[in-house]
């Protein structure tokens, strides 16, 4: 009798570690963690940082938007679209001559 009810507990844990390990990995792959059971160093964090200075500019051979004519005349495209709405609510440049500077001197 006590062997059976020592396999029965065997089985029980067993199943029990595998729901967990179930449980754990759904969970990592819901939010989008790496999952890391034995605990090893991995470059993971220091690959979800984002890179800065230096490292950018040793990562990329040559500044993409720079070489891309469509790239550039997108955003002279989006820049001339805003700069109209701007223009249509009173918010746009002010003519010239008639800035904060020369506003300043006619007072």
């Amino acid at each position: 009798m006590s062997v059976g009810t020592i396999s029965l507990g065997r089985v029980k844990n067993v199943l029990a570690e595998a729901a967990k390990r179930g449980v754990t990995e759904a969970r990592a792959r819901i939010f989008g963690h790496v999952l890391n059971p034995t605990g090893q160093r991995s470059p993971h964090k220091l690959l979800r940082k984002k890179l800065i200075g230096e490292k950018v500019a040793g990562w990329y051979p040559y500044d993409i938007n720079k070489d891309d004519p469509l790239i550039l005349a997108r955003k002279e495209q989006e820049r001339l679209n805003k700069l109209e709405m701007l223009k249509r609510r009173g918010k746009g440049p002010p003519k010239k001559g008639q800035g904060k500077r020369a506003k300043k001197s006619s007072k």
